[in-house]
């Protein structure tokens, strides 16, 4: 077997009967999983509407909010915020890979880490993510022990354990959380009504680079937006469940820079934590697509990975399919929702399974039916789309 079949079965085997576990043991999370599928179906009807609410509610908590349309509109914006000459650390994001932000940020001057351990690997191997949730899955722990031997220069080998290797990483990265002036991280969700970033996590990374650093970036795209408070919690819960890691090890809210009331219960800013909170909201072709009845599901996905495991094609082309950082049928999905390649939709061979255990009950066969038409041709240029 290749090195990736080893790891992605290592991989299914480990996770796919915890989520079944889970979702056995605690079932109010199917029901919590309906009402969030409401609540952003409620947000794809408007974006326009919640873009501007999410902003004036950052505001109002002492934050900074930006919308921008494009990758290159995003790394200017950020830019700006960081500068160059920092330390920067960075928590998992699939839209900082998506405009392309480590690199960009490296190359005008700034020491960047990827502090998720995946990404982490990621990054020292030079190699693009095979999995939105696990992106290092295609490697497997031996291999993963020469690489960090020989990036890190430790002594680790082939027989170190599981929990030897995470140790090294750990004191590596320690140092880096301390000294960083900027931390940056994606969202799970987004509360409009309150401009609350809500993230989850197992490391305990996210919550380090969003509280040690004196400025604290949040990169969000417009489908991470949902109504309430309550509904950021909610998508937290049933994207952890359903990554078949539940309960989370951290769920972190980040409601504008650092604050205390503890003097006369006056609330002042800043306190111990981050001087500056910035919210970057992320278009880059989503807007456009919610305008499409079939193509909008795809904004409905909370990127527990769950696709994946399922799917037959994903186990064949693992990295091979989709554009990094979206693989497999979800990244077949969105491929073609921020970069408008068609080509990643032809592999689907429809088996369907992606559709019966995504939580959002996304009819993905039918969004990629959809992209195929539109990458064939059948799908008219009057109707706003175009193939790559």
């Amino acid at each position: 077997m290749s090195e990736w079949e080893i790891a992605v079965n290592r991989a299914i085997n480990n996770n796919v009967p915890k989520v079944f576990q889970i979702l056995n043991k605690y079932p109010y999370i199917l029901e919590l999983a309906k009402k969030l599928r409401e609540a952003k179906l409620q947000v794809l009807s408007n974006p326009e509407k919640y873009i501007e609410e999410t902003i004036n509610s950052v505001k109002r908590i002492g934050g900074n909010a930006y919308f921008v349309r494009d990758a290159n509109e995003a790394r200017e914006v950020i830019s700006k915020i960081v500068g160059s000459g920092k330390k920067v650390v960075m928590g998992k994001s699939m839209v900082a890979y998506e405009i392309g932000l480590r690199k960009h940020l490296q190359s005008i001057g700034n020491e960047v880490w990827e502090t998720d351990l995946g990404e982490f690997l990621i990054q020292l191997a030079d190699e693009p993510p095979s999995h939105i949730l696990a992106p290092a899955v295609h490697m497997t722990k031996e291999r993963i022990a020469k690489l960090i031997r020989e990036k890190l220069h430790v002594d680790v080998d082939v027989n170190s354990s599981h929990e030897e290797l995470v140790a090294k990483v750990r004191e590596f990265l320690r140092e880096k959380f301390v000294k960083a002036d900027v931390g940056i991280t994606g969202a799970n969700a987004v509360a409009a009504d309150t401009g609350s970033v809500i993230l989850v996590e197992n490391e305990g990374n996210i919550r380090m680079s969003s509280v040690l650093p004196t400025v604290h970036i949040a990169v969000a795209g417009v489908e991470k937006i949902v109504p309430t408070f309550y509904d950021a919690l909610t998508e937290a819960t049933v994207q952890a469940a359903f990554a078949g890691l539940y309960p989370p090890t951290y769920i972190n809210v980040s409601s504008g820079p650092s604050s205390t009331g503890d003097i006369e219960m006056k609330r002042v800013s800043p306190a111990h934590g981050p001087k500056e909170f910035h919210l970057v909201i992320v278009d880059n072709g989503r807007i456009q697509i919610s305008k499409d009845e079939i193509l909008k599901e795809t904004l409905l996905c909370i990127r527990c990975g769950r696709c994946h495991m399922h799917c037959p094609v994903y186990r064949v082309e693992g990295v091979d399919w989709g554009d990094p950082p979206y693989t497999g049928p979800m990244g077949a999905m969105w491929s073609y929702a921020v970069y408008r390649d068609t080509k990643p939709a032809m592999y689907c061979m429809h088996s369907g399974n992606c559709k019966e255990v995504c939580p959002m009950k996304i009819n993905i066969p039918r969004v990629l039916e959809r992209i195929k038409a539109i990458g064939n041709g059948s799908v008219r240029d009057g109707d706003g789309y175009r193939k790559k």
